[in-house]
């Protein structure tokens, strides 16, 4: 950029022995200029204009392959930027806790991934790249200009405060406008992704033109504030050229008596004229590019507002490996509440799971079950008390370690929009195709996935919307099948089911939790009966113990929820009957 600008000043110098070729001021008179130009020029005739002609073309070839260079090397440099930039804030985000993604919409996310990152992307491959190389040509052509003559460069450098007053004022409007639109933005996407992702609700409901009235209003706010920030963006340029005239045409008055008292001659002041001319072009653009770079800069702000926040679980430097699980895992005294809520949702839990038995969690929604598993996975960390694992405090222990222990199979089965064979090796991206199928029998899924058109290779859709539910969860329990964790948590893993579908997931979960520490959350108690353990949960706290039948026969909570269960089942039976 820099060699680029010197020879933008030197090509514009040329035009001083042009004028004293064309016309002489007597025989052999060469003008002073920029880069002793004049020495490499013969004093007159068609030699003259031989050497400036070849100078023309060998100053416009380099300079434009420095152009060249320089563009490709700032798209490199950007490029390569902006690329660390997202894998930095994609692992960021990936490291944050449970804790951060209940705080935080996807959409909001994914917008400061892509939206925001793409806008900074522009900023440093594009933006940045012309402010360099505008500023460079500018700092060659005031430097020619003082060169001609101090003082008149001087005199016009008076119009430079009062262009960057009105750059800064347009700049900061520009920027708080750009906040306005990728805010709306943010929730624009909101807008259309809930619509979207809920329009079997939308269309039952007959709300399509509610749904679109709401887009709409959201999209119209971006409107304006993208309108305001281009009549903002198209009212700085010609402003700053009108300054700019307006001192030129002052300058034209004072450089007439700078000729008159002999300190310049003619050709010398049309070349500064001509320089002092074209700096402004600079001076525009930047005017201009300031203000892209001031809407890149508040997509900038949401990015660092993301990379800023701290979530993580944190990790010892001096982090346990663990073991499989050989005795017991123990809760003590365990309370946990979130940090935006004033009640725990768990207080003064003590558990224990031994190893080889299945634990099943009961009891009405709220009552803290799922919060414990999340715990147990150390999604996060308790408020006070200890999650041991063979006697080891989990915050001792490497999270890696610990996940690589455990499997889990959740109410919503969450598959990726790729392959069978993908979702079923998730866990262990290295297993055979064998593994998997082996994995996939286990799961009572291999009959189904051999009728799907590409077999293991078919996609399944965006969270599996190609299949149905009980395929869904028997491809989950394949991966966790597949994951051979020695601890598995199971949480409502049949209560979204029909009874056919429930029947062949429970027969495939039966497979699986085989041989393995179990921790099941069931609404459904019929599903837990087999446990070695049921504990009962209300309000956070553990207020019941035992097996089925000693629960039963205790006559407390768990029964009370047992009789309503059968109840509702008695009497839906009844109805069925009745039809």
């Amino acid at each position: 950029m820099v060699v680029g600008g010197l020879l933008e000043s030197a090509i514009g110098a040329l035009i001083v022995p042009i004028f004293d070729q064309a016309f002489a001021q007597g025989e052999g008179h060469r003008s002073s200029t920029l880069f002793g130009l004049q020495n490499l020029i013969p004093a007159s005739g068609l030699a003259a204009w031989r050497s400036i002609a070849l100078l023309l073309l060998v100053f416009t070839l380099v300079k434009g392959v420095a152009e060249y260079l320089s563009s490709y090397l700032m798209a490199r440099v950007g490029q390569s930027s902006v690329l660390r930039l997202r894998q930095d804030l994609y692992q960021h985000v990936l490291r944050q806790s449970a804790n951060f993604f209940e705080r935080h919409r996807t959409n909001y996310l994914v917008s400061r991934l892509v939206t925001s990152a793409s806008a900074i992307e522009t900023a440093v491959t594009a933006t940045l790249r012309d402010m360099l190389r505008e500023s460079f040509t500018l700092i060659a052509f005031l430097g020619a200009s003082f060169y001609y003559n101090w003082r008149l460069t001087l005199g016009s450098l008076i119009i430079a405060p009062i262009i960057g007053v009105l750059t800064a004022r347009f700049g900061k409007s520009l920027r708080n406008l750009a906040h306005e639109s990728y805010e709306g933005n943010k929730l624009l996407t909101d807008t259309a992704q809930e619509a979207l992702a809920n329009q079997n609700i939308v269309k039952a409901y007959r709300a399509e033109e509610r749904e679109r009235a709401r887009f709409l209003t959201v999209a119209q706010k971006i409107v304006r504030a993208n309108l305001r920030s281009a009549k903002i963006a198209a009212l700085s340029p010609p402003t700053i050229e009108m300054i700019g005239v307006v001192a030129i045409v002052i300058l034209l008055y004072f450089g007439q008596r700078e000729i008159a008292a002999g300190r310049m001659n003619a050709a010398q002041f049309l070349t500064f004229l001509f320089f002092l001319f074209r700096s402004y072009d600079p001076m525009r653009k930047l005017s201009r590019l300031s203000n892209s770079m001031e809407q890149a800069l508040a997509a900038a702000r949401h990015v660092w507002e993301v990379m800023d926040e701290h979530a993580e679980i944190p990790e010892r430097a001096d982090a346990i490996a663990l073991s499989p699980l050989q005795h017991e895992i123990e809760l003590k005294h365990v309370s946990f509440g979130y940090a935006n809520e004033t009640k725990s949702v768990l207080r003064d839990v003590s558990l224990s799971i031994p190893a080889g038995t299945m634990v099943a969690l009961v009891g009405e929604s709220g009552g803290g079950k799922s919060t414990l598993t999340k715990l147990l996975m150390r999604f996060h960390d308790p408020t006070t008390g200890e999650v041991l694992w063979d006697g080891t405090d989990l915050r001792a222990a490497s999270v890696g370690s610990l996940r690589s222990h455990l499997a889990l199979v959740t109410q919503e089965t969450v598959l990726f929009n790729d392959t069978v064979r993908h979702n079923i090796a998730y866990g262990r991206p290295d297993a055979t195709d064998t593994e998997i199928e082996e994995a996939a029998r286990v799961a009572f899924a291999h009959d189904f996935i051999m009728e799907l058109p590409h077999g293991y290779d078919t996609i399944v859709g965006e969270r599996g919307i190609f299949l149905s539910g009980g395929q869904r969860q028997r491809l989950a329990i394949a991966r966790a099948v597949l994951a051979d964790a020695p601890v598995l948590i199971l949480d409502e893993a049949t209560s979204a089911l029909d009874a056919e579908s429930e029947r062949l997931v429970q027969r495939a979960l039966a497979n699986l939790i085989r041989n393995r520490t179990t921790v099941v959350i069931a609404h459904r108690l019929s599903t837990v009966r087999r446990a070695n353990r049921i504990v009962v949960m209300e309000r956070g706290r553990i207020i019941e113990t035992g097996t089925h039948t000693e629960l039963l026969a205790h006559g407390g909570q768990y029964r009370r929820l047992y009789e309503l269960q059968f109840a509702d089942e008695e009497e839906d039976l009844a109805v069925a009957g009745g039809q």
